[in-house]
């Protein structure tokens, strides 16, 4: 006969419900009362059977609710010789099925969450989710199952765990712990999981496809399943920069595009407008170079959200430079040139770069290249050539040929300190270290005039400028700047001379003593209104000069201005912008507001 297990048989904290054998409600007991010290149950009426189906349910209820939760199928189907099934079975092969499964089957002991269990399964759901998500490996290395690798011990590894007490991991879950901190600190771009959801759509329906043996017209063999995302790629990713100049097609919209993106107007009124003007002139542009060998070219736009962005650059191998210009009129071509004895040319619109290194003409004196000038025209290119006992030379090319013309010589004691053309670029005016000036027109090729430099001691730089303002001098040129050693700059006007005269024995109309060291640096502004003088031999050393009335601005700069060490400067040709070189790499840009 079989026995009921009692109160005292149940596992202190566990909670169980025992179903009720039919097969003992119909034993016989001892008395009404007399069994109650027994282990047998004593019959139960009516009432009893309704309050106890009420509380604990009845056989079918209790069968339902373990299917319901599972327990059917994975706590019982380990029994091979009892299985439990709810449906078209009757109600007495459920008893018989029932009457033979142990209690350990049947019930379930809650003793509380344990925490390596939690930090297991923790783990595992995540190894689960990642190895969901990515696609499956081709080969797995062997050793990195038996790497350990400690989570606690490295300070810099502790942000790898998933709860506080994790140590160890093995190296494959090492490695999938780190790619998913690097997901982390940086996102998966939007079109990685286009592409993905796109693919993991289409093999679905390549899947459905074949379920349903759904047939499609066969494609060409020859192409395959990467090809065919090429089309999808190329919606999703955006080409090259130079892949998409390349293409002018790219930046038109299609016309399907249009018919998706189409407008209603109203009938009675339109509203219009005005954007900004398509520029016709050319871009402001500023070049650069230095002894890094590179020439930088930068857009002049300081109102952008990124000021000054750099266009482009050109690297020389192996030649600093030394100059570097734009051949007038149009600026379509740059010249630069180092201490060698060639130069190059860059063509802008063609982007070609030519080298030349051989002159048609006298080629002993021109040992190197590096200081030049192009004439104003653009037709003429003068090269300082090298010193020669007593006296030195410019040497004369045709711009756009590299054919030589003609030798300027001056008579002055170290060679040439420096040469400028003059406005309308059909001649220059060429001085010497001690002061020595000569005017060339080339027209007749010839010298058609000598001055010298008052006080002269060391002459350095020579700039000439404010071309028009009625001058009539020779050149067109008003005002001729000339700076020295000492740090003085002695200004002259050349409407004062005459027309088409040349003084042996000018007077400057002023001279500006504010610097102390050499004169590196001079510069007139287009209009003519502005002269730019400074010397690299000291920090901060730059002063701006009113023309026509001689006056040394005191406002600027300040002794808060970061000039730096000077090593170029220049006026654009609207005048209004100054654009300021230093030793440290830097070019900094004013604005010059009248």
């Amino acid at each position: 006969m079989a026995r009921r297990p009692r109160e005292s048989d149940r596992p202190k904290g566990a909670t169980t419900i025992q179903p009720k054998d039919p097969d003992l409600m119909n034993e016989d007991s001892s008395g009404a009362f007399g069994g109650l010290d027994s282990d047998e149950d004593q019959d139960k009426n009516s009432i009893e059977l309704e309050l106890e189906k009420a509380v604990f349910g009845d056989d079918f209820g209790f069968h339902e609710r373990l299917q319901h939760h599972g327990i059917v199928k994975d706590g019982l189907a380990g029994s091979t010789a009892h299985q439990i099934t709810v449906g078209d079975s009757t109600k007495g092969d459920t008893q018989d099925n029932l009457r033979d499964i142990a209690d350990a089957d049947l019930f379930v002991l809650d003793s509380g969450p344990s925490v390596k269990p939690l930090v297991q399964a923790s783990s595992d759901a995540d190894d689960a989710d990642d190895s969901a998500d990515e696609p499956e490996a081709v080969w797995h290395d062997s050793d990195d199952d038996r790497i350990v690798v400690s989570l606690q011990a490295n300070p810099r590894l502790r942000k790898l765990r998933i709860c506080e007490d994790e140590d160890l991991v093995n190296g494959r879950q090492y490695a999938k712990r780190l790619r998913r901190q690097f997901e982390l600190l940086n996102p998966v771009p939007l079109w990685v999981g286009q592409s993905r959801a796109k693919r993991k759509t289409d093999n679905d329906l390549d899947h459905n496809n074949n379920n349903n043996n759904t047939a499609f017209p066969i494609s060409d063999p020859d192409s395959s399943s990467e090809g065919a995302m090429s089309v999808d790629s190329d919606q999703l990713l955006a080409p090259p920069l130079a892949k998409l100049l390349q293409q002018p097609g790219a930046l038109l919209s299609s016309e399907t595009d249009t018919r998706r993106s189409k407008r209603k107007l109203r009938p009675e009124v339109i509203d219009m407008q005005r954007t900004k003007d398509v520029g016709v002139a050319q871009p402001p542009l500023l070049v650069s170079s230095g002894p890094a060998s590179t020439v930088f070219m930068h857009h002049v736009a300081p109102q952008s959200p990124n000021p000054n962005p750099l266009l482009t650059s050109l690297h020389i191998h192996s030649t600093p430079l030394f100059t570097t210009v734009f051949q007038p009129p149009d600026g379509s071509k740059i010249l630069f040139a180092g201490r060698r004895r060639y130069f190059h040319s860059w063509d802008l619109s063609t982007g070609r770069v030519d080298k030349i290194s051989r002159l048609c003409g006298p080629r002993s004196e021109q040992k190197s290249m590096e200081r030049f000038k192009i004439s104003p025209c653009g037709r003429w290119m003068g090269l300082v050539g090298s010193r020669r006992k007593g006296a030195g030379l410019i040497n004369v090319l045709d711009a756009r040929t590299s054919q030589w013309i003609a030798e300027v010589h001056v008579e002055s004691n170290g060679g040439v300190a420096d040469f400028e053309w003059w406005g309308d670029g059909e001649g220059m005016t060429v001085i010497g270290k001690g002061g020595e000036a000569v005017e060339w027109d080339g027209r007749q090729r010839k010298v058609v005039g000598r001055w010298v430099d008052e006080g002269a001691v060391g002459t350095t730089v020579l700039a000439m400028g404010g071309h028009g303002g009625g001058a009539k001098a020779v050149g067109g040129d008003r005002w001729v700047a000339v700076g020295s050693t000492s740090g003085v700059v002695n200004v002259y006007d050349r409407k004062t001379w005459g027309t088409g005269k040349v003084l042996s024995g000018p007077k400057p109309c002023r001279a500006f003593d504010q610097l102390t060291t050499p004169i590196s640096h001079l510069a007139f502004s287009p209009d003519g209104q502005l002269m730019v003088m400074a010397s690299r031999w000291k920090r901060d050393a730059l002063r701006l000069v009113h023309l026509p009335s001689c006056t040394v601005y005191k406002n600027w700069p300040t002794s808060s201005t970061p000039l730096g060490r000077i090593t170029a400067l220049a006026i654009n040709p609207k005048s209004d912008l100054l654009a300021v070189a230093n030793e440290q790499g830097k070019i900094r840009l004013w604005e010059i507001r009248a």
